[in-house]
């Protein structure tokens, strides 16, 4: 034996290799068998339940070309399991009312978009009176918690944010004394935007013996289906006669009081008539969702107050649908216009289907105007709004940037006859993933002044040269952050 030197390893004998070698093929066939199958279902679930051709092409190319890693990928990101979490948890069924696409034929355009959003939502329509447009925290605030403080019989808020600040103390403290005069009071709050993992408003109310609950909220992950699943709306319902709806949150940065780069402009309304039920309804429903309680139904006494203005109809929509009725309402009133469209949105980032429907629209001779934020609190949505709006100015649509402060204001009106108020936006999250509430309004009067106050936020326009003119890496940067127009 030599000292100093290691011992030569034995040779590997010839048959070792040849095992080695089978193994190995043995892996490989086992893999490819394996990809094979994965992909094949893969494919199969993408040809059945991807709607758009261009989703489906890319997902099924992407679990084709990547071995396994594709397949986790479609598992993790390509299934909507948003959908299908919703309806299950929901229990409901959405689907189109063909039975009234059958009624009596229309002789008028309103009567033609008054049957189409009757056959996507399957509601009717209901007397109403929007007898209030409140600008901010400063005029609605007062009026919502005086309409607390008056309630009779119950009191039903939902709300996106809730902050335990100046305002959200005083709503705090009026649904405190209402609860102890003895009106059914029922808060519900989002289980992310109201704070995921400090709730102030959910304890406060909590402490003083309010029924509260979080929407969809856990702190473990099993419990927690998904983060896009939102409950977005803004609803304050008193005694089921008189309804707060509109894009307010609770908070203070509602009010001028608050510093400028922190201060949003919003607009409420306050709603009146038979309508109201439709909206304690939804409520309802949205409080049977999250706690799992059977409604009580006493948001939704019937309206003793006459109904003095026209007719309108409550739009729940969620992600439970099977129908995007968001979306085809937005575009049933697109293609009924003959004059004009006015829209008023903090974030523009709606599909193909809604920005080709505005083209056209505005290709017959539509006067079509849009105004988005001057200043955006999401900087990556103003930066994709960038890349996404010049199909919109070569058609010859006017668009326009709000003076600051941020204006979160939703608001549509089409010919001075038809408006769409509520807590929707033009983006993915409002029309696919977020529960929406929204109130198609038939009131000339209304309309008019909506009109007027959305041709008062048009600030400086915005035109192609402005939009071709951006250096190119900033155009690079918008285009890139368009790529994520789902999720912004």
């Amino acid at each position: 034996m030599l000292i100093g030197r290691r011992a030569a390893k034995p040779p590997v004998a010839f048959g070792d290799v040849v095992i080695l070698q089978n193994l190995f093929a043995t892996d490989g066939l086992i893999l490819s068998v394996l990809h094979v199958a994965i992909a094949s279902a893969t494919t199969v679930h993408a040809l059945l339940n991807k709607r758009e051709v261009r989703a489906a092409v890319g997902w099924i190319g992407v679990v084709w070309l990547s071995p396994l890693l594709g397949a986790a990928l479609y598992l993790g990101f390509g299934i909507n399991r948003v959908h299908r979490k919703a309806r299950r948890l929901r229990g409901l069924k959405q689907t189109l009312d063909a039975e009234a696409s059958n009624r009596s034929a229309p002789t008028t355009r309103r009567e033609r978009l008054q049957l189409a959003v009757g056959a996507i939502t399957g509601s009717d329509l209901r007397q109403a009176d929007v007898d209030l447009v409140l600008d901010s925290g400063e005029e609605a605030y007062p009026v919502m918690l005086a309409a607390i403080e008056s309630a009779r019989s119950s009191v039903a808020l939902s709300t996106f944010i809730f902050r335990v600040d100046e305002p959200g103390s005083k709503f705090v403290a009026a649904l405190a004394v209402a609860r102890r005069r003895g009106v059914d009071v029922r808060v519900l709050i989002d289980g992310m935007g109201g704070g995921f993992f400090l709730s102030r408003a959910y304890r406060a109310l909590r402490a003083e013996g309010v029924p509260a609950a979080r929407f969809l909220h856990s702190f473990w992950p099993w419990k927690m289906p998904f983060l896009d699943l939102r409950l977005h709306k803004k609803a304050l319902i008193i005694d089921g006669e008189i309804a707060f709806i509109g894009g307010l949150n609770i908070a203070a940065e509602n009010l001028a009081s608050a510093p400028e780069e922190a201060r949003v402009r919003d607009t409420h309304f306050r709603v009146r008539g038979d309508v109201v039920r439709q909206i304690a309804e939804g409520f309802d429903d949205d409080w049977a969702f999250a706690t799992g309680e059977e409604a009580s139904g006493s948001s939704r006494t019937s309206s003793r107050l006459p109904a003095e203005g026209e007719v309108a109809r409550a739009i729940q929509a969620g992600p439970d649908q099977a129908v995007g009725q968001l979306l085809l309402v937005l575009l049933s009133a697109i293609t009924a216009a003959r004059r004009s469209i006015r829209i008023a949105t903090p974030y523009f980032l709606p599909e193909e289907q809604l920005l080709t429907a505005l083209m056209l629209a505005s290709l017959r001779g539509v006067d079509v105007r849009l105004v988005t934020p001057g200043v955006n609190n999401h900087k990556m949505v103003a930066w994709a709004v960038e890349a996404h709006i010049r199909p919109l100015l070569e058609a010859g649509c006017s668009l326009y940037r709000s003076q600051p402060p941020f204006d979160h204001a939703k608001l549509m009106t089409v010919d001075d006859e038809w408006s769409l108020i509520g807590s929707a936006n033009w983006d993915a999250r409002s029309l696919r993933l977020n529960f929406e509430l929204g109130l198609e309004v038939y009131d000339r009067d209304l309309c008019q002044r909506l009109s007027t106050l959305i041709d008062q936020k048009c600030g400086r326009r915005i035109t192609l040269s402005e939009i071709d003119g951006r250096p190119f890496l900033i155009k690079l940067r918008d285009a890139t952050t368009r790529l994520a127009l789902p999720y912004l």
